[in-house]
């Protein structure tokens, strides 16, 4: 999974986003005019349990080497710091399309994307001067990945808006828009979820989001300090780990691992821990807000035990827009553009923004 990108309404003046999955309705919609819309949700009431619960796995507590100080690594990944867990149990794979389905059909839940553009949330979080959205950017609908029809540079300021599309209607039941349906994927991973969705069912499911930290420990799988979640090995087109995208990022996918998009889940070796796609197919929402500079603050302080993240979010490139943190990277992950499908690569994206290539696990703790 990679990087983060654009928010709600605003396809104008915005500070350009780095590569990666990040559009948050904000930037497209600001564009389309404005900026997104977060709720502040804290952490969950937690249901605990002893033995582990089905479709979960236990991660055992423990010490590990949290960031990179690689030449691989972004520099929100550094430094590396030590940071111990407590065990956890976590959901052996994505949600799904039928499990959302379920908490839905149970709830009667309605998503961001589903639901009409609160204007005036929209400009409170967008820089002075921003117009409001208008046309289709007052439509409830979703951020799509389209990929352009000839080569387009894929890096400088904004070369995310060759390729991410606001769309009206599109949301979790229709990926790419009115007209598309998940119909016989069931075991896809849902999409089109923001933070606010995601706590939502996680919730209701008597679960919740994982910290940053856990989400880390668990995707190592017990190898500390490997650049992959896989080991050591650099993916390429003849060893396929992970569903990223292979070829010409963004406008050709030779889908040698046999998926042009989200794969289903459990398509892939699951890591030390049996869990699956902890690189790759969707980016994964955590519970921390997100801080560009938060790992500098834990430089030299030892080993931080049970983090939960900063208390707000903090990024200079998008100083107006409240962001939460995703991990895991993405089907659309390529190293030509950026190789976020790395256990350490974090990125923050705004908790109103559903997009194409986001999804979540989530997390019980045990007595």
């Amino acid at each position: 999974m990679k990087g983060s990108d654009p928010g709600r309404r605003s396809l104008a003046a915005t500070p350009a986003p780095r590569p990666g999955p990040h559009l948050s309705r904000r930037v497209l919609l600001a564009g389309l005019a404005a900026g997104g819309f977060a709720t502040a949700f804290g952490l969950t009431k937690l249901v605990r349990y002893q033995s582990t619960p089905p479709g979960m796995v236990r991660v055992p507590g423990g010490e590990f080497t949290m960031g990179t100080d690689s030449d691989l690594g972004w520099p929100d990944e550094k430094p590396a710091h030590r940071v111990r867990v407590d065990g956890f149990f976590m959901d052996e794979h994505e949600v799904t399309n039928a499990q959302f389905r379920a908490f839905v059909a149970a709830t009667g839940y309605a998503t961001t994307a589903e639901k009409p553009v609160d204007v005036a949330a929209i400009l409170r979080q967008s820089a002075p001067g921003t117009p409001p959205p208008t046309g289709d950017g007052l439509l409830p609908g979703s951020v799509v990945f389209v990929p352009p029809s000839g080569p387009v540079p894929v890096h400088g300021s904004e070369v995310y808006r060759q390729w991410w599309r606001w769309t009206p209607g599109a949301c979790w039941k229709h990926p790419q828009g009115p007209g598309s349906s998940v119909e016989g994927k069931d075991d896809h991973p849902v999409v089109h979820v923001s933070w606010d969705d995601a706590v939502a069912y996680a919730k209701w499911a008597g679960k919740r989001l994982p910290t940053e930290a856990e989400w880390e420990f668990a995707a190592r799988g017990g190898l500390d300090q490997k650049p992959y979640v896989w080991g050591d090995e650099r993916p390429s087109d003849a060893v396929v780990h992970a569903n990223i995208w292979q070829g010409e990022f963004p406008v050709h996918n030779t889908a040698r691992d046999g998926f042009e998009g989200t794969a289903p889940v459990k398509s892939y070796a699951p890591n030390g821990y049996g869990l699956y796609d902890v690189a790759g197919n969707v980016w994964e929402w955590c519970a921390d807000w997100y801080d560009r500079d938060l790992y500098r603050t834990r430089a030299g302080a030892g080993v931080t035990a049970n983090p939960t993240g900063p208390d707000r979010s903090s990024n200079p490139a998008r100083p107006y827009t409240p962001e939460r943190t995703q991990r895991g990277g993405s089907f659309l992950c390529n190293d030509s553009y950026c190789s976020r499908y790395r256990p350490s690569a974090r990125h923050g994206c705004s908790p109103d923004t559903g997009m194409s290539h986001v999804g979540f696990r989530c997390v019980r703790t045990p007595d």
